[in-house]
């Protein structure tokens, strides 16, 4: 039997049916649900929780778009509609809080849903894992990075929307000894180029597409691999990398991904 076969993942209309209420509740998103590369970081992510025996639930087939894409488009309306029938969901399980591997979902969730009567306490898996970390309830092998140099990539919505800049890298740095920065990051990091509804449009007409200046930054670092902690930034990257004829050299993993190996999943 597979490793996937194996994963387990409780849906919360089951365990509510039990009369059970996890603590948290694992907003997979839509990549994570739906593009087979994000596919894995979600298999990633919930592993870690079990192997932590967190208490947390997903949605399952009840979990639907946030209705950021809607609102970065221009779709207002679209947006309160899909905003407000999982505010109502949520408010059903007595969800109290969220956490979500997708920092478009954490934005929106966090800063712009209690307009909408959603106050919720979210969290970013990239601050649950580093605090995991350093409580040392998570544990992990460095033996597989020891060698290994990781370049950081900041997505815009966990760095500068939310100011979420030393968790992943201290993450990085706990797995291995040689992370290096790009030369613009943190507050001054370049965007992959696929935020604020630029993943669902053709590129603008210019010199050079965004996300191939990012990738060349990042391998100006010369690394062996490029971390991301975003489904739109990790699409990026992996296609500057094939632009760049480097697949065979580097690879993007996400954060989620490297400790899910690090703890020999």
């Amino acid at each position: 039997m597979s490793v996937k076969e194996k994963l387990e993942v409780p849906v919360m209309a089951d365990l509510a049916a039990r009369g059970e209420q996890p603590e948290f509740l694992f907003w997979v998103g839509c990549a994570g649900a739906f593009d087979d590369r994000y596919k894995r970081v979600t298999r990633a992510f919930a592993r870690i929780l079990n192997h932590l025996g967190t208490s947390y639930a997903v949605l399952g087939k009840e979990e639907s778009c946030t209705g950021d894409p809607a609102r970065r488009a221009g779709n207002e309306m679209l947006f309160q509609m899909q905003a407000l029938q999982l505010i109502e969901l949520f408010h059903a399980y007595d969800i109290k809080k969220i956490i979500t591997i997708c920092p478009h979902c954490y934005n929106i969730f966090k800063n712009e849903y209690p307009d909408l009567g959603g106050s919720f306490e979210v969290i970013s898996y990239v601050d649950f894992l580093s605090d995991a970390i350093h409580d040392g309830t998570l544990q992990l092998n460095h033996e597989p990075f020891s060698r290994v140099k990781i370049t950081y990539h900041d997505p815009c919505y966990l760095g500068r929307a939310n100011g979420i800049y030393e968790p992943p890298r201290k993450i990085l740095q706990t797995l291995s000894g040689e992370m290096i920065e790009m030369e613009r990051n943190k507050q001054f990091a370049l965007c992959c180029g696929a935020g604020g509804g630029q993943m669902f449009k053709e590129a603008e007409k210019g010199e050079k597409e965004v996300f191939i200046e990012r990738t060349e930054e990042a391998l100006k670092t010369n690394p062996t691999i490029i971390a991301t902690a975003c489904p739109f930034c990790m699409t990026m990257m992996t296609d500057g990398i094939k632009y760049k004829n480097k697949e065979e050299e580097i690879k993007n993993y996400d954060i989620a991904e490297l400790i899910a190996l690090a703890l020999g999943n």
